[in-house]
C-alpha cells in the first residue's frame, strides 16, 4: 500500500526540463516541441527502490535517427545550473548517472559469464525482478486492433510491441544488491531487460531520466498500481491464452464492456 501511494504521488515530470519540452497541466505528458534535442525529462521525485517510472509513447516524429532515452541519476534536477542537452553523452558525463538509449531491436544486456533469463510467460500476472514484484499488465504497451489485427496477434499474445512503437511502455527501476549498491533495470512492454547497469549508489537519490529524443515526440507517464491483478486483468489474460486473433473476441459471449477492454487496452 506504500508502494502504491508513493508511485502515485512520484508518476509525474519534475518542473525541470530541456528546453524543448512542454508538460501538460498534470506534469503527467512531456512533449518536444521542435528539433530533435533539449528533450531531458526527469521524474518529479526520486524514485524508491523497486519502484518503476512508466512512460509510454504517445507520438512519434519522422525524419530522425535514434529514439527514446531512458535511465536513473543521482542529480536532484533542482542543483543543475542548466539542463544538459543531452542524456547521452552530456549528462552520463557529469558522473552518477546511467542511460540506455532504446532500439527496435537490441535491448537486452547480456553480461559475460551469465545466461540470459529466459521471459516469463505473457499470462503470468506479476514481472519478477529478484526481490520485485509488479504487475505486469499495467507494464503492457498494445496497438489498436484494425483489419490486420491477425498479422500481428502473435505479437499481441505475447504482449509485445516494438520498443519504439507508439503505445509501447518503457519503465526503469533499480533493485538494491546485497553489498549495498542496487543494479538499474530496463522494462519494455512488461519484459525485464536485464540488468543494464551496476553498483549504482542507493545512499544517494536517485531519479528517473527520460530523453524524449529524436523520432520520439512525445511520451505519458503511467501510473503503477503493486496492487493484486483485478477481476479485468485477469480475465484478459485468460482470453488472450486462447483465443486465435482479437477479431475472435467479438464472437465471444461476453459483456461489451470487457470485449472493448479486451481488444483496446
Amino acid at each position: 500500500a506504500a508502494m502504491a501511494a508513493r508511485c502515485r504521488l512520484a508518476a509525474r515530470f519534475h518542473h525541470l526540463h530541456g528546453t524543448n519540452i512542454r508538460l501538460d497541466g498534470s506534469h503527467t505528458q512531456a512533449t518536444r516541441v521542435e528539433s530533435f534535442a533539449n528533450g531531458l525529462c526527469f521524474s518529479q521525485e526520486p524514485l524508491a527502490p523497486g519502484q518503476i517510472f512508466l512512460v509510454e509513447i504517445e507520438e512519434k516524429e519522422l525524419g530522425w535517427c535514434g529514439h527514446l532515452r531512458v535511465g536513473l541519476t543521482a542529480h536532484d534536477p533542482q542543483s543543475l545550473e542548466v539542463v544538459p542537452e543531452y542524456s547521452l553523452p552530456d549528462l552520463v558525463n557529469m558522473g552518477d548517472t546511467w542511460v540506455f538509449a532504446i532500439t527496435r531491436n537490441h535491448n537486452r544486456v547480456v553480461v559475460e559469464g551469465e545466461e540470459m533469463q529466459a521471459r516469463g510467460r505473457p499470462w503470468e500476472p506479476f514481472l519478477l525482478i529478484e526481490r520485485v514484484r509488479i504487475p505486469r499488465d499495467t507494464l503492457v504497451g498494445r496497438s489498436r486492433p484494425s483489419r490486420y489485427s491477425h498479422i500481428l496477434d502473435d505479437l499481441y499474445k505475447m504482449n509485445v510491441l516494438p520498443a519504439t512503437a507508439r503505445r509501447s511502455r518503457i519503465g526503469v527501476l533499480y533493485a538494491p544488491q546485497p553489498d549495498g549498491t542496487a543494479d538499474m533495470h530496463i522494462v519494455i512492454n512488461g519484459e525485464d531487460m536485464g540488468p543494464s547497469a551496476r553498483g549504482l549508489p542507493t545512499s544517494r537519490p536517485l531519479y528517473a531520466v527520460i530523453d524524449v529524443f529524436a523520432s520520439t515526440k512525445s511520451v505519458r507517464v503511467i501510473p503503477v498500481d503493486y496492487g493484486f491483478p483485478s477481476l479485468q486483468t485477469l480475465c484478459r489474460l485468460v482470453i488472450q491464452k486462447h483465443i486465435v486473433h482479437r477479431l475472435a473476441i467479438d464472437g465471444l459471449d461476453l459483456p461489451p464492456l470487457l470485449k472493448s477492454y479486451c481488444q483496446h487496452e
